[in-house]
């Protein structure tokens, strides 16, 4: 009897959130991010892109203070934002002054730094740090929605129009010119969609915690997969899974959904690194 007493409850536990209207939207956009986060995110982890996702997505901190005294869209100043500081990143490691690692810490220390200026009774943008910086997933306008399902789409076409494109240049340059595949086209339109994607994930999870999202489920995937087909199915679900757990945490202890995700993920990876020697041992001797 207590047994089935229980299972009552965890059931409860799972569903009763669910009947409110903005946690169905929450789990909505949580699952159409995680499509295009947990593909792209796949691309990105495999090109070693995962500093400069993240530093783009802070990087749209200051377009975004701005956005409401300016009576700017919020997605369009941070697209802004971001094209600004991808401009600035390419012209620091082109000309030779700093690396790239090195200019893309001075550029994401900026944008902090003058986000917080911006953000401060000295500018009297008057906007909620907090709700920029980690997100208003409880809150999602039809309009953040319909972006959110839109990059999901594009994520989804790219990948199956792409993906040989993506693969090749990034393992092999040379050889990608070589054979013909359009290596320079393929690379911006990566960039586009994961500038897509990082807006879209912008108001979910906020400035801070992009990598979330489209960084760190893709990563864990990576330890724990051996095929890029498995990798691509295994990043969207742990992303899903992930979202929605952190979700459900996050409306039964009063916390705030970004982080409660953000932590989720963490501990997910943390295992699966904790795993991965094991698993590395256990294949040697098989």
């Amino acid at each position: 009897m207590r047994t089935v007493f229980d299972s009552l409850l965890a059931v409860r536990w799972l569903t009763d959130p669910l009947s409110a209207p903005f946690m169905q939207r929450a789990v909505v956009a949580v699952l159409l991010l995680a499509l295009a986060g947990g593909l792209l995110g796949t691309w990105v982890v495999l090109r070693r892109l995962a500093f400069f996702a993240h530093a783009a997505g802070t990087a749209t901190f200051p377009g975004l203070v701005l956005a409401g005294p300016w009576g700017l869209a919020p997605p369009l100043a941070a697209l802004g934002a971001g094209l600004g500081f991808a401009t600035l990143l390419s012209r620091l490691t082109r000309c030779g002054a700093t690396s790239s690692d090195a200019a893309t810490g001075l550029l994401l220390t900026a944008a902090l730094a003058l986000g917080a200026v911006l953000a401060s009774d000295a500018y009297g943008a008057g906007t909620g740090v907090d709700r920029l910086l980690v997100g208003t997933l409880l809150g999602l306008s039809d309009g953040d929605l319909l972006l959110a399902g839109a990059v999901a789409g594009g994520a989804l076409i790219g990948t199956l129009v792409l993906a040989r494109t993506w693969l090749t240049t990034g393992f092999d340059p040379a050889g990608a010119a070589a054979l013909g595949v359009p290596a320079a086209r393929g690379d911006w339109l990566l960039l586009a969609l994961l500038a897509a994607t990082v807006v879209a994930v912008l108001p979910a999870v906020g400035a801070l915690l992009v990598s979330t999202l489209l960084v760190v489920p893709a990563a864990t995937a990576r330890l724990v997969t051996h095929s890029l087909r498995a990798l691509l199915a295994a990043a969207v679900a742990l992303a899903a899974a992930e979202g929605v757990a952190g979700l459900l945490l996050a409306y039964h202890l009063d916390l705030p959904p970004g982080p409660a995700i953000a932590v989720v993920g963490g501990g997910c990876f943390a295992l699966a690194a904790a795993a991965d020697p094991l698993q590395r041992r256990v294949r040697s001797a098989a």
